[in-house]
């Protein structure tokens, strides 16, 4: 693909931003209002959702397009389980297998389009991938495009999306959770690019389990597998687009897409990104951790409770909970975070303190204790910042506030020294104390981080 790189000038380029900037202010008031890493979120229900389910060829069996029946309902609905077989091999694009087949196979389950997203249609599906023990399992996501994208009109390419903390069942992408993607068509007008968000582990098509919160390889096979089966499922469809793939995230979704790139240099090979754009992520959960206890106060109490119980279960330590928590986090780990009925915000409030000692349990909290030392063993084994290494010509850039509240920004000092001292010549560092906005340094990286990635979009892919 050709690529036109704009020029402007200083001045241009920083009245572009002041323009995005207000038209970011305007989409958080609008669409991130229950962001669940930021505290403003709410348990409120799942918006309405209008479902189209796209009608089966009678020869072919594919869903197309042609008039469709529409329907309320809420959005993500329950889908059908798929069958057997290995992530990413190969699959019977736009095919839905029906119940009692046990071949796995990636199918669309419907089309939705949201209110609260004018913009945006999406196309929700099913694909096989592997679970966090390894286990064949079949994992959900969705499609984000221009509403009024047709498949004979061709993108200029495909972003990775892999999205932050959700601990509420209805707040992953197949479910309506899509307030990023949005942006990201906000701030890069008139560009024709289609996202692929994977819901994770733990929602979607497996919200009866508990989520891989967290551990970046598990979330990264997840995106990736999904990446696959959309482009299989896009072209069935008749969807055409440039060879141009982004790979983006920010928070739990900024480690994501970096395992997403550790991933792929050492098992999906064939897969090469442009360029891959994280954010405020926790690259290094042994480091954060010690800073917690050093510090004594966490903003997101909760998120910590669902890293630790993530990695208790899925790196089989077997520790008692009465080891790990204590207090009313103990007495509800159930009906607070397995049951999904709550955001992280609400579970914060619930919990009643961010002091770290109030509900971390003391074998946890000393350091030389047994329990913590295979805590602190599993959390190093999952760490982006050592122990692989990265194709020396990525493009990489990495952005954290430099206060950040909930993801301390020395997760990024410690990945940009690690990328370059492997060679990777292409990492591009914005470490700073950015405008708080009134609102927590987590969520004002945030909006900067989109900021830089819509500009660089608008910069780097061609008006439609």
């Amino acid at each position: 693909m050709k690529v036109t790189v704009c020029n402007i000038s200083y001045i241009t380029r920083w009245l572009c931003l002041k323009a995005t900037l207000f038209s970011l202010l305007m989409s958080v008031l609008l669409t991130m209002g229950t962001l669940a890493l930021t505290s403003c979120s709410k348990d409120e229900d799942s918006p309405v959702a209008e479902t189209v389910v796209p009608p089966k060829d009678d020869n072919t069996g594919k869903t197309g397009g042609g008039d469709s029946d529409k329907e309320e309902s809420n959005p993500g609905g329950e889908t059908e389980p798929g069958g057997e077989t290995e992530p990413g091999g190969e699959t019977e694009p736009g095919v839905d297998p029906g119940e009692g087949e046990s071949s796995r196979k990636a199918y669309i389950t419907e089309e939705v389009r949201y209110p609260k997203y004018p913009l945006l249609k999406n196309l929700n599906f099913v694909y096989p991938s592997k679970g966090p023990l390894g286990e064949d399992v079949m994992l959900s996501g969705t499609i984000t495009m221009r509403s009024n994208m047709l498949p004979h009109d061709k993108a200029c390419g495909i972003i990775l999306y892999n999205h932050y903390t959700v601990c509420r069942a209805d707040e992953c992408p197949s479910k309506g959770k899509l307030d990023m993607q949005n942006i990201l068509y906000l701030t890069a007008p008139y560009r024709n690019f289609i996202t692929v968000s994977a819901d994770y582990y733990g929602f979607g098509q497996t919200e009866d389990k508990m989520q891989a919160y967290c551990i970046a390889s598990v979330n990264a096979r997840a995106s990736i597998d999904a990446l696959i089966a959309a482009r299989q499922l896009l072209a069935a469809e008749g969807y055409t687009w440039d060879d141009e793939l982004l790979n983006v995230g920010y928070s739990q979704g900024g480690q994501t897409a970096i395992g997403v790139l550790k991933l792929a240099t050492e098992e999906y090979t064939d897969l090469r990104f442009r360029r891959t754009l994280a954010g405020g992520g926790p690259y290094d959960l042994e480091e954060t951790y010690r800073q917690y206890l050093a510090d004594g106060v966490v903003k997101l109490p909760s998120a910590v409770v669902s890293i630790l119980m993530a990695y208790n279960e899925y790196f089989g330590l077997g520790i008692a909970n009465e080891q790990l928590f204590k207090g009313t986090t103990l007495d509800h780990l159930q009906d607070w975070w397995l049951s999904k009925q709550y955001s992280s915000t609400s579970i914060d409030l619930k919990m009643g303190s961010r002091d770290i000692t109030q509900f971390i349990a003391p074998p946890l909290l000393d350091l030389d204790s047994h329990v913590s030392r295979s805590m602190m063993e599993a959390l190093a084994r999952e760490s982006l910042c050592k122990g692989w290494t990265p194709r020396k010509d990525e493009d990489i850039f990495l952005l954290h506030h430099n206060a950040d509240d909930i993801s301390p920004s020395e997760n990024t000092q410690l990945l940009y020294d690690f990328l370059k001292a492997q060679g990777v010549e292409r990492v591009e560092m914005q470490k700073a104390d950015f405008i708080t906005l009134g609102i927590s340094e987590h969520i004002s990286g945030a909006v900067a981080f989109l900021t830089m990635a819509g500009i660089w979009i608008r910069d780097n892919y061609p008006l439609y």
